[in-house]
């Protein structure tokens, strides 16, 4: 089962962590999340190495918008941190950003029952196209889920503190 906005907002505080909230987010089975000001950039011209730590640049975002590139990766963030201990966390993108061509998760819109942290955006364009910072970029919305099952409470990417390259290489070491 999906949960309901109402029940999203009335989860807030006890089963679900959205910070900040904003009640004019809230849709009717999601809550919309913002876009950062920050993304990372893998340096240009390298092939990635899923065995090793590959090289990023941070680029911020100015409030006159930010062109993305077909062919490049970019990685976001969610302003928002969310946390939950009791649902399965999805990302999915907004449908009217879906229509402007950029997909804002390659393969990772799904969490884990336990993931605390702000949500890594894997962002590439299908033609060019102008970012602004703080945009409603993607959306968040909770499953239930049903049987006994164990929390997420420590990985590569729990509890971070902003955008995330691939850490794959941890688990060659």
């Amino acid at each position: 089962m999906i949960l309901s906005g109402k029940e999203i907002k009335r989860k807030l505080g006890a089963e679900i962590t959205i910070d900040p909230f904003d009640d004019k987010l809230l849709n009717p089975n999601s809550y919309n999340l913002r876009l950062h000001n920050e993304l990372l950039v893998y340096e240009a011209d390298q092939i990635l190495d899923m065995k090793h730590a590959n090289k990023t640049y941070k680029v911020i975002i100015p409030d006159e918008g930010f062109i993305l590139k077909p062919g490049e990766l970019y990685l976001g963030r969610t302003l928002e941190y969310t946390k939950t201990d009791k649902y399965v966390p999805m990302l999915e993108g907004r449908s009217s950003i879906g229509r402007l061509g950029l997909f804002v998760h390659i393969t990772a819109g799904f969490g884990d029952v336990g993931f605390n942290g702000y949500w890594t955006l894997e962002m590439y364009c299908i033609r060019p196209i102008k970012i602004y910072p703080y945009v409603q970029i993607c959306q968040i919305y909770y499953h239930s889920i049903t049987g006994e099952y164990e929390c997420y409470h420590s990985g590569k990417y729990q509890n971070n503190q902003g955008i995330q390259a691939s850490l794959l290489y941890k688990d060659f070491e």
